[in-house]
């Protein structure tokens, strides 16, 4: 019994390993995973038990410098199996493919798990960037951002927490977004700033935007305008004066329309507003200092406080010359000394002077000029009605068009003065409010009306002169005395369709009838035609006379002759 049980055993073993043997084989099938032992490392090849038939090679070139510093015999290693046998008999593995499908199972997890993966972009490329997840996938441009990335290059190096959109292992191919995520992250922050959202409340943003009308300022997934308006209680010109995108600012919420989901905010309404006491603070004649902040044609705005603008207006800035920008005088950034002229705190406004910070010189022309004063400077400027007249800085007189001369008709300034030149004149008159001072040039001699003219020429005069100017109206003809007469159209003693160019030339020399000398308005006026019907009239006067004369003496002839007959006759 014994001798034929001990052969059944031996087949029953032999089978048994055949099966495990064969077992074994199954379990080392090219292209799976396994993990193994290290046994053995040299300068080109680590050795790896995995239970073969015979150890492993894998190529020390697979290995980063750090692992094989800290790698040592005994290590456990996942390996992956390219060929169970190579030419002499070893089993090939490799350690880098081991890893790519470990890599490979992992994002499918991902993917499957719908969890996300951080990836660092290493390039640009056609449609977007190609991004390292552990293999290299594909970023869309529509993928990478919330909005257009204008700068593409500026991500290269930068690493991201991103979502797989879409793998395929045997193509290799990976697609990732990182909007999804951030899409995902906005709609939480969303809903729990709306569900926290009230007026009143201060909250932190993050300026997003700048338009010339606010700055929209992300609150946490959603939106809110801050308005110019609501920026400060001064002036804001432009809101990039306040604000550079992607700064952190708290604001407070104004008003939240949660049909429309608008929200406007306010960061001015932080603080008190300081035109409360802006009254009692800057009182009518206080002086104060302030910085200039603006400029326009009408004046200079400047800020007394944060908040707190007051305008000096251009006619506001010197009492010695008129100023015709405020840039002649003063530029923004420029500390002032002014005066407070009016407060109207309802409108938000502040009148200030800064020449009523210094001596009026008009305080002090009545007493240095009084009427009367004979004085001397030089033509400023010319204009239509007069000519003004520098006395002295800050002081002009004006010479008006009617005081320049007692006897002749001045069209314009121009044909007495130039500008430059020195004249003498009177003081007239001066009117300190509206800081006025009237001259006269022709007070500086004595008015010929009040004496020599009515007693020079009287009506029914014949006088001689040269005509000075043609108007529309008559001729003006200067008289002996520089005195000048008016010849009106109706005087001139015209042909029908005649004008006067046609007939008169500057300085022809007539000689007219004087028919009215009116000495209030200082005006002779006279008539050509008055005096050719005069020349006319004594010619036939003389004419007549002459002609009387002749009848007289032919008639004494007459007489003689027939007294001389008679008495021949009676001698015979």
């Amino acid at each position: 019994m014994d001798t034929v049980s001990k052969p059944s055993e031996e087949r029953l073993d032999r089978t048994a390993l055949a099966a495990l043997y064969e077992e074994t084989f199954r379990n080392f099938e090219e292209g799976t995973i396994i993990e193994g032992r290290v046994v053995a490392i040299s300068k080109d090849k680590v050795v790896v038990d995995i239970g073969y038939k015979s150890e492993g090679m894998i190529p020390t070139d697979q290995f980063s410098s750090e692992e094989l510093a800290t790698l040592k015999v005994g290590d456990r290693l996942q390996v992956y199996i390219e060929e169970r046998e190579d030419a002499e008999g070893n089993l090939v593995l490799s350690k880098e493919k081991a890893d790519k499908m470990k890599i490979w199972e992992e994002l499918e997890r991902i993917y499957k798990e719908e969890k996300s993966v951080e990836g660092k972009i290493i390039s640009r490329i056609k449609g977007g960037m190609m991004v390292d997840i552990g293999v290299k996938a594909f970023l869309p441009g529509s993928q990478i951002d919330l909005h257009p990335v204008r700068d593409l290059d500026s991500l290269i190096g930068k690493t991201f927490p991103l979502k797989i959109i879409k793998i395929n292992h045997r193509r290799g191919n990976v697609v990732v977004s990182r909007r999804v995520l951030l899409e995902e992250t906005r709609d939480k922050k969303r809903q729990t700033t709306l569900s926290t959202l009230k007026e009143g409340q201060l909250i932190q943003g993050t300026v997003k935007n700048i338009t010339d009308y606010g700055a929209f300022i992300d609150l946490g997934g959603i939106d809110g305008l801050l308005h110019i308006t609501d920026m400060s209680w001064g002036r804001v010109g432009h809101p990039s004066e306040l604000f550079t995108v992607g700064d952190k600012v708290e604001v407070t919420v104004l008003k939240y329309d949660r049909e429309t989901g608008r929200i406007s905010l306010g960061l001015k309404q932080k603080s008190a507003d300081p035109w409360t006491n802006v009254a009692a603070k800057y009182p009518v004649g206080a002086r104060v200092r302030g910085k200039v902040v603006s400029l326009t044609d009408y004046g200079a705005f400047v800020e007394l406080e944060p908040g707190v603008e007051g305008l000096v207006h251009v006619s506001e800035m010197s009492w010695t010359h008129e100023v015709r920008h405020p840039s002649r005088v003063v530029s923004v950034g420029d500390q002032v000394e002014a005066a407070v002229l009016n407060v109207d705190p309802a409108n938000r406004k502040i009148s200030l002077g800064m020449k009523q910070t210094a001596p009026n010189p008009w305080d002090m022309v009545e007493a240095k000029y009084p009427p009367g004063t004979r004085i001397e400077g030089k033509v400023k400027s010319l204009t239509d009605f007069g000519a003004f007249i520098g006395l002295e800085e800050g002081i002009d007189g004006l010479i008006h068009i009617s005081d320049m001369s007692w006897t002749k008709h001045i069209k314009h300034p121009s044909e007495l003065f130039k500008k430059g030149q020195k004249v003498e004149a009177v003081v007239l008159r001066i009117d300190k409010e509206k800081e006025r001072l009237s001259l006269g040039y022709k007070q500086l001699t004595r008015d010929p009306w009040e004496v020599d003219i009515p007693g020079r020429y009287r009506v029914g005069d014949s006088a001689t002169g040269k005509v000075t100017k043609i108007a529309d109206f008559g001729i003006f003809v200067e008289l002996e005395g520089g005195v000048e007469g008016l010849i009106h159209i109706s005087e001139a003693a015209l042909e029908p369709q005649m004008r006067l160019e046609d007939k008169f030339r500057l300085q022809d020399e007539v000689t007219a009838k004087i028919i009215k000398v009116d000495r209030e308005e200082r005006k002779i006026a006279l008539s050509l035609r008055d005096h050719q019907l005069d020349t006319e009239r004594k010619q036939v006067d003389e004419f007549h006379a002459a002609q009387g004369s002749l009848d007289q003496s032919l008639g004494r002839t007459a007489k003689q002759s027939r007294k001389r007959g008679q008495a021949e006759s009676a001698e015979g």
